[in-house]
């Protein structure tokens, strides 16, 4: 695999998932003493300058991560063309990345599916759920099954 700089998280209105795994990789990255890599998000619906739900700051504060800061931004193509990686938490949101950008098809993965030849085997979807409007037991479900993603991944990036 080529040298990754540049890593995207991709979900529909970056305000639960995709700022989810950003502030697990970027906590895992400066954890290990990484400078070297930028990591941000977007969403494909995403409203610009939307603040993260109150559920997920609430998992994120759990696991020691402030997102309160985070601010959502639109997918756009510039972030597409900038990204060596791009990580979307459905297979939507993959599609919709390389109908934006045809030249983003070889850089553009599922979470799920990054680094493994196939799916993580026992995973009913090889998309991580949307929990917006759900429960904060679901946001917690939600940001368990990202944390565990990011953890396998980091080796690659």
């Amino acid at each position: 695999m080529p040298q990754i700089k540049s890593v995207l998280f991709v979900c529909t209105g970056n305000t639960c998932r995709s700022p989810m795994a950003e502030g697990f990789l970027k906590k895992l990255l400066s954890d290990a003493k990484r400078i070297d890599v930028s990591v941000r998000s977007a969403g494909i619906n995403a409203l610009d300058g939307q603040a993260p739900t109150a559920e997920t700051i609430m998992v994120m504060t759990g696991e020691g991560i402030d997102l309160s800061g985070h601010r959502s931004q639109h997918l756009a193509g510039e972030l597409i063309k900038s990204s060596d990686l791009i990580l979307a938490m459905e297979e939507y949101h993959k599609n919709r990345v390389i109908q934006l950008a045809p030249d983003a098809a070889s850089k553009i993965y599922l979470l799920k599916e990054y680094g493994s030849a196939s799916v993580a085997k026992g995973l009913s979807s090889p998309d991580v759920a949307d929990p917006i409007g759900r429960t904060l037991e679901d946001y917690g479900i939600c940001k368990d099954e990202i944390k565990q993603e990011i953890e396998r991944i980091r080796k690659y990036i």
